[in-house]
């Protein structure tokens, strides 16, 4: 196996003890996304576009790729250009974790650090910028708004929680970024039962901490986000975020980040509202270890 089929397959895990401690009668399940090669949810999604970029010969080997990232995406796409010999440019916010510039970098990539204060939309609109002023330099695969993207979730993702719950889930619940995962996972589970319900978690505040996840009301908003599929939405703030990461990894043994809190967080207030016999199910989108420099450990 390569390091491409290595992507994928991720288990699907019960948090049976906080739910206990929530008092829900609902089960709670989350896609362990950390086991993915480069340790997050959005080699899925690289892996996908960088193949696509191949078939059309938009990225050749020796070449260059370009995108804007907070970080998981960026850390894929370094990882598989280590591995299938092209080069790496990311344009990301300058307060990213410092622990995902390291790694990014060990992996060769270069980071075009943009205003923390713009965020995530200051970065889409430098390397959108950058790619217009050099055209046919970089492949731009887009994150945000390439079909391949939630494509990558609809057939994976999607269908590994539905054959992992043998049919049984009922919900469906996570944070949107790109709006992939949340577009891709939503669209295959409903295809597969049209009952299923897909909930979406938003930060409480346009001024959040929850890394990777996006507030929709305030930012641009991304063309792979399918808002038809939505069918309610959940709100956790960055404090319930940064409790709900400790409590993981204290409670049921698993150190997640910042965004994997929140949809945990948001998983339980959606999960008390509905009967036993209901099943939910969220993704834990990568490893606390990225996170290790950011204070809220110590609370």
């Amino acid at each position: 196996m390569d390091l491409l089929g290595a992507v994928g397959g991720t288990p699907l895990l019960e948090l049976a003890r906080i739910s206990r401690e929530a008092g829900v009668a609902a089960r709670v399940f989350a896609k362990a996304e950390f086991f993915n090669p480069s340790g997050s949810v959005k080699d899925r999604a690289a892996k996908a576009m960088i193949l696509d970029g191949m078939r059309s010969g938009a990225l050749v080997g020796g070449g260059a790729l370009a995108d804007a990232t907070s970080g998981n995406t960026g850390i894929a796409y370094a990882m598989f250009g280590a591995s299938l010999g092209f080069r790496v440019r990311l344009y990301m916010p300058a307060n990213t974790s410092p622990e995902r510039k390291r790694i990014i970098r060990s992996y060769g990539a270069e980071i075009v650090e943009t205003d923390p204060l713009e965020g995530s939309d200051g970065a889409y609109l430098a390397v959108r910028a950058a790619v217009a002023a050099e055209p046919g330099r970089f492949f731009y695969p887009d994150q945000y708004n390439n079909p391949a993207n939630p494509t990558a979730h609809y057939e994976t993702t999607g269908a590994e929680i539905w054959e992992q719950t043998e049919g049984g889930v009922t919900h469906f619940i996570t944070g949107m970024g790109t709006s992939g995962t949340f577009t891709g996972v939503s669209r295959r589970l409903k295809r597969e039962n049209g009952s299923v319900r897909a909930y979406a978690v938003q930060p409480d505040s346009p001024f959040h901490g929850i890394e990777g996840t996006k507030h929709m009301g305030s930012t641009i908003k991304p063309g792979n986000l399918d808002e038809s599929l939505i069918d309610g939405i959940v709100t956790v703030s960055t404090e319930e975020a940064y409790a709900m990461a400790r409590r993981l990894a204290a409670a049921e043994g698993l150190f997640v980040g910042i965004s994997s809190g929140g949809n945990v967080a948001a998983a339980l207030k959606l999960a008390k509202t509905l009967p036993e016999g209901a099943l939910v199910a969220t993704v834990l989108c990568d490893g606390g270890s990225r996170y290790l420099t950011d204070d809220f450990w110590e609370a």
